[in-house]
């Protein structure tokens, strides 16, 4: 119905996740209302995202070989955080209250899917500990793949004379208690601690 070309970017759009073919074509729609300058502006910014890779030192996303993390001395290295995507990295920076060191395993353990501890960042992760390194925090979501790859990474760091912990799990401020799944509550109760009085 549509000229090839227009198919074309549609189809390109329809890869993209959770984007349907009519979200596709309001895409594509709204592609061609732009005029050539913003076209080429578009068409510019996406093919410089090959230049995007992989940190070679956390695996955070970077235009060089290593990312803007890695490359800032004022992060304390004896504190490392574990998480599973790059867009983690980012969320726990909007908190402005972690300053120390990352590193992005860029998976999760998921035998259902095929994917195991060597096909995602662990090895690199076990290669980073050293003597400046005195706590490694977990921070994989709650999830049945990321309690599998916390499971296990804390295994493979027992012997790595490393305090290894896990970010806290629970109910989020302002929930009400019967809008919460069963694993958010145990995960709450588990998480309990004494409230602190002035």
């Amino acid at each position: 119905m549509y000229p090839e070309n227009f198919e074309r970017l549609i189809a390109l759009f329809e890869k993209l996740p959770g984007v349907g073919n009519k979200t596709a074509q309001r895409f594509a729609f709204a592609l061609l209302e732009r005029n050539a300058e913003q076209i080429d502006e578009i068409a510019d910014v996406l093919s410089s995202a090959k230049k995007i890779r992989h940190c070679r030192r956390c695996g955070f996303l970077s235009d060089e070989d290593e990312c803007l993390f890695c490359k800032d001395k004022t992060r304390n290295p004896a504190t490392l955080m574990v998480v599973a995507y790059p867009q983690d990295v980012v969320a726990i920076e909007k908190t402005e209250s972690y300053k120390g060191q990352y590193h992005v395993l860029n998976g999760l353990i998921s035998s259902s899917k095929g994917i195991y501890p060597e096909d995602i960042g662990i090895a690199d992760l076990l290669k980073r500990i050293n003597d400046q390194t005195r706590e490694v925090i977990i921070a994989t979501s709650p999830t049945m793949d990321g309690e599998m790859t916390a499971l296990y990474l804390d295994k493979v760091l027992k012997d790595k004379n490393v305090l290894v912990t896990r970010l806290a799990h629970g109910l989020p401020m302002g929930a009400s208690l019967d809008y919460a799944d069963e694993l958010t509550l145990i995960k709450a109760l588990d998480n309990r601690r004494k409230i602190e009085s002035e």
